[in-house]
């Protein structure tokens, strides 16, 4: 589900075109129940093979209220384009007013359906059942995921036609409803783009930011996910990013479900609110939609923009990268790390060898001793940080200048509550968090020094541990520790210009980070984390009553499709890169620094070293 990296892992050819038809399944919405007696289960459909079609059946003649609700259940799960066979079981004014793309809800298992009102008599003319499970998570109207808890209930209710007899639903929620392993059939997960509007890369480079949604992957899949990058960005990032598509643009009327031709090359027919769109704007709109469809298929190669007859503009993949900067796109020229001599090292990513070599400048040739590090991103400067966690120092990896004195200081009683690995983001700069329990901190120096800026995260519950900020310079991952249990959060950063963003002379700093989302649920200690792809990390954690694992978590906190990491005993730090084509590497108490290079096993790379990083 759109993952970025290799076994996590960016979708094939074969896998992405997944949704063509090739066989079909019934869902026979006939099955009995009785209208009173025990709680029941709507099983979910066990998941076929993702090229398997899955259609459903419409409503019997004379079904009794049980079976035409479950086959009206059972027609959610389908491949049916608009939910034509759902709204057969619905009265046409219920059909009329039902919105099932308002939300979807998952459930645990498939929805138990219980009578709530008795059909049984021959002379009954209305009957309600009640709907119940476990919710696991939801989609709303921008198929934006959301964890959640918690019971679900709701009532359904079903009148027989005076004319036909038939029963029908005329009482139903609005969306959908089904159990979790029907979601996983049915959706998969897609980065949409779009661009930061306070951010630009070092070199001035406009960049991408992934907004990760769920869409129905066997439903004209590619019309599906154009048309959501016309429709904007999701509410949680839209005040940090902007889309490059006019306000109204859209699909031209009439326009046939999107197939790329034989030459790979995907034309878009819009509407004539993108008719006078100049060149370099038309080039990041064809950019926003090649970044996003290479998700759903990389064999999209090209996309052509066009505007009634009007040809608007076309862009190659190659091109598009030219366009805006990825952080799955930015190759790292080293893995860095602090050796036995508390030094900042470094190893090449593309070398197969061990031997490390000090970084040039002053935090190479240990003059403070250090304990973390962090590269900037276009790797000419580091942070690093004392052996005692106590001072944060900022020097330059591309000349032989002086260390300087230390840029912020922690005052707590333990390294432990002292000062974090910093992180540096795409615009240059760095990001650290004090966590002495007295004065609690999450610090910003601009270009890697002058005042820091201290950075308010409204509604955060408990002290930030570990900091870590996206390539695109909007988004930071943070891990938050209270009563002696860690969360992951994602939050969005929010800068003086940012729309809605509050400014010196408002109730909140300059800088702040907003809306905490979780990103890993189900986990109550995170030992490690770092950014793995343009919406996922990769953490190591554990379980209530569990081991420690290593896994990949989305950004949303919906876990993406394909295996996890190998595993690996005693991790303390993991280090990867947005950019899929380098192995994650970590530092294991047991075995010093080892690597995870694509379809391996672990393999020792250094034994005296510690805290391994990419740039960022």
């Amino acid at each position: 589900m759109g993952a970025d990296r290799e076994g996590g892992a960016r979708r094939t050819p074969a896998r992405a075109v997944a949704y063509a038809a090739c066989g079909v399944v019934l869902l026979a919405g006939c099955a009995s129940m009785p209208d009173s007696g025990d709680l029941r289960g709507v099983e979910s459909t066990p998941r076929p093979d993702s090229q398997v079609r899955v259609f459903a059946m419409p409503p019997a003649e004379g079904a009794p209220p049980a079976d035409i609700l479950q086959g009206f259940l059972e027609a959610l799960t389908s491949d049916d384009p608009g939910y034509a066979t759902a709204r057969q079981y619905l009265t046409p004014d219920a059909a009329r007013a039902w919105q099932p793309g308002r939300a979807t809800t998952v459930l645990q298992d498939g929805p138990s359906m219980q009578a709530a009102r008795s059909a049984s008599r021959e002379d009954a003319d209305d009957a309600a059942f009640t709907l119940t499970g476990t919710r696991v998570a939801t989609l709303d109207a921008q198929q934006s995921y959301r964890p959640t808890d918690g019971p679900y209930r709701q009532t359904v209710h079903l009148t027989r036609d005076d004319k036909t007899q038939q029963w029908r639903i005329d009482g139903l929620p609005q969306g959908v409803v089904m159990g979790k392993s029907d979601f996983q059939r049915n959706y998969m997960s897609v980065n949409k783009y779009y661009f930061a509007s306070n951010v630009a890369a070092t070199n001035g480079e406009t960049t991408a930011v992934a907004d990760p949604v769920y869409v129905r992957e066997r439903v004209d899949l590619m019309t599906q996910v154009v048309r959501s990058v016309l429709q904007g960005p999701t509410s949680w990032l839209r005040p940090v990013v902007r889309s490059s598509f006019p306000t109204g643009a859209d699909l031209a009327r009439g326009t046939a479900p999107l197939t790329p031709d034989d030459q790979n090359k995907l034309t878009v027919p819009l509407n004539g609110k993108a008719a006078r769109v100049g060149r370099a704007r038309c080039d990041e709109m064809a950019a926003q939609l090649l970044f996003t469809l290479q998700y759903v298929t990389p064999t999209v190669n090209e996309v052509e923009l066009r505007s009634g007859d009007e040809h608007l503009c076309s862009l190659t993949a190659d091109q598009a990268e030219a366009v805006a900067a990825r952080g799955s796109t930015a190759h790292p020229g080293y893995v860095y790390f602090i050796d036995d001599k508390s030094r900042l090292v470094r190893l090449a990513t593309g070398a197969g060898g061990t031997s490390a070599e000090p970084v040039p400048g002053a935090l190479g040739q240990g003059v403070r001793p250090l304990r973390a590090a962090a590269v900037s991103r276009d790797e000419r400067d580091a942070a690093g940080v004392s052996s005692d966690a106590s001072a944060l120092y900022v020097g330059s990896l591309v000349s032989s200048s002086s260390l300087g004195s230390a840029v912020v200081t922690s005052h707590g009683a333990t390294p432990a509550d002292r000062l974090t690995t910093p992180s540096w983001d795409a615009n240059g700069d760095l990001w650290v968090a004090d966590r002495d329990p007295a004065h609690p901190h999450l610090w910003l120096l601009q270009q890697g020094g002058g005042t820091p800026v201290d950075v308010a995260v409204p509604g955060l519950d408990g002290r930030i541990r570990e900091v870590r900020v996206a390539a695109d310079g909007v988004r930071i991952a943070l891990v938050v520790e209270k009563d002696g249990k860690q969360s992951l959060f994602v939050g969005r950063i929010q800068r003086p210009d940012d729309k809605h963003a509050a400014g010196p002379d408002a109730a909140h700093p300059a800088v702040s980070v907003l809306e905490l989302r979780s990103a890993t649920p189900g986990l109550e200690e995170i030992k490690a984390m770092s950014w793995s792809g343009d919406s996922r990390l990769v953490v190591v954690g554990r379980e209530a009553g569990g081991v420690q694992q290593m896994r990949y978590a989305q950004v949303d906190g919906s876990t993406p499709e394909g295996p996890p990491p190998a595993a690996l005993s005693g991790v303390e730090d993991i280090a990867a890169s947005e950019d899929d084509r380098v192995p994650l590497v970590a530092y294991s108490g047991e075995d010093g620094i080892v690597r995870l290079p694509t379809g391996a096993q672990w393999q020792k790379l250094v034994k005296g070293g510690t805290a391994p990083v990419y740039p960022g």
